[in-house]
């Protein structure tokens, strides 16, 4: 069994169920699992002894679309392809990755699909929950190659073709349900505990207003035999908030899942911007989780606090959206945004943060063997250099990692004991080459004229 041991200047540690942190402690790794956590140095068979390191438990990203960002991204920003500026998720985003997972070949498709893993390892994270359209199963093909823990969110849609014409009126055809329940299966059996127990599956029907009662509650139903969480989006426009009151008797897109029992403590719902405080504490009370993911919505002009969604008692964890996959440069925009639209200095605290993507995140997905660094815990760590310049000088490390860290500081990602980043650098492949053949694929997708015709809209 091979054994790591690596120094911190400062652990993010546990004492009587609340972060602490440890000063000038070794983290000894024994195979998949942490043997220890001391102020002797170890011996092991790799020792890592660099100064000025903060040794955190291997973060969680739980909202993320490796895919679908990487087709807007550098398009969509200062307002580019936002009819009467609304949301892109039905003129860029669901059109154009459904055109290009049929346009591209398996091979490219994976191609991007590691370049997305590669960001989000080199961003930190050790654990992404990943939700994507069925067509694109490469993504697990890349998970278990690279070696990220991964929860795949294969989507289900009663209708999958949703797109809006040029009155920005968004129009549906078609029934899916069925035949992506079919695939979802599938893939379940295919992949579920495949990379030595990383690669897992979670029930993902992709939104309210793409899902109808049938679906959502056939989803729940097996999402629940089998234990698996269950992820969809969440009030994530006013237009959604809109197209679910008219179906469904004036029911808000919260009333609209909790009528058909998927408010629950297994539900983690991506967004919720469009939710009344009324909605925040119906999901509070059914123990739901928010996926709160700031910047791609910052990016619009609109406001995604998590303070708010936290101030209301909704347990709320902190994921990327794929927009950056910079889990640090989120929690610093959580942070302000929260601080700014609240005009609270001491709303979304660093500690209330991190553990946002530690401990909390962990606990959504019923997994203590994560979020945490200690004895018997699974060696999935993220280690950060704190020594750059701009980081110092450091007096409180946790402050320092929200306020002014980002991903150029992750110095090592490890997974099951397994250093995948090292010094900052991808150690199991040519990071350019992957760059560049899934930049490549994309630009494919951008090249279409249905491609062009969205961006300028």
């Amino acid at each position: 069994m091979s054994t790591i041991a690596i120094f911190g200047s400062y652990v993010l540690a546990r004492k009587d169920g609340a972060q602490d942190v440890l000063r000038d402690h070794w983290v000894l790794v024994e195979g998949k699992r942490i043997a220890a956590v001391t102020r002797d140095r170890p011996s092991a068979d790799r020792v890592h002894d660099e100064p000025g390191r903060f040794i955190l438990p291997g973060l969680l990203n739980l909202h993320n679309h490796c895919f679908s960002e990487a087709v807007a991204r550098s398009h969509t920003e200062d307002g580019n392809g936002r009819r009467n500026n609304q949301s892109i998720v039905y003129t860029v985003l669901l059109p154009l990755t459904k055109r290009g997972a049929d346009l591209l070949s398996a091979e490219e498709r994976l191609a991007i699909a590691r370049l997305g893993i590669l960001q989000l390892l080199k961003g930190g994270a050790t654990t992404v929950m990943e939700p994507f359209r069925n067509s694109i199963p490469e993504m697990f093909d890349a998970a278990e190659e690279m070696g990220i823990r991964f929860y795949g969110a294969p989507y289900l849609f009663s209708t999958s073709d949703a797109k809006a014409g040029p009155d920005g009126v968004v129009r549906y055809a078609g029934d899916d349900g069925a035949a992506d329940m079919a695939t979802w299966e599938a893939l379940y059996q295919r992949w579920n505990g495949r990379g030595d127990g990383r690669i897992g599956l979670a029930m993902s029907p992709h939104a309210t207003d793409t899902c109808g009662p049938d679906l959502l509650k056939a989803c729940a139903a097996r999402a629940r035999e089998l234990g698996v969480p269950v992820t969809t989006h969440l009030a994530q426009s006013r237009a959604e908030v809109e197209t679910i009151g008219k179906r469904y008797g004036g029911r808000t897109p919260a009333e609209y899942l909790d009528w058909l029992g998927l408010l629950a403590p297994d539900l983690l719902a991506a967004h919720c911007i469009a939710s009344t405080d009324d909605d925040l504490k119906l999901m509070a009370s059914r123990g739901a989780t928010v996926l709160n993911c700031p910047r791609v919505f910052a990016r619009a002009g609109v406001t995604a606090a998590f303070s708010r969604f936290a101030g209301q008692g909704v347990r709320t964890v902190v994921g990327t959206d794929g927009y950056n996959m910079d889990l640090l440069g989120e929690l610093n925009a959580a942070s302000i945004i929260s601080k700014t639209s609240s005009q609270r200095a001491d709303v979304a605290n660093s500690p209330e943060l991190i553990e946002s993507i530690t401990a909390t995140a962990a606990c959504v997905i019923r997994r203590p063997d994560l979020g945490t660094v200690a004895p018997g815990a699974t060696a999935d760590l993220t280690v950060v250099d704190l020594t750059h310049p701009h980081l110092q000088p450091l007096y409180d490390p946790r402050r320092a990692l929200v306020a002014l860290a980002n991903r150029a500081n992750i110095d090592k990602t490890i997974v099951d004991g397994i250093v995948l980043i090292d010094e900052g650098r991808y150690v199991n492949g040519d990071e350019a080459a992957i760059t560049s053949a899934g930049a490549a694929a994309i630009r494919k997708i951008w090249d279409l004229p249905e491609a062009q015709a969205a961006f300028s809209g």
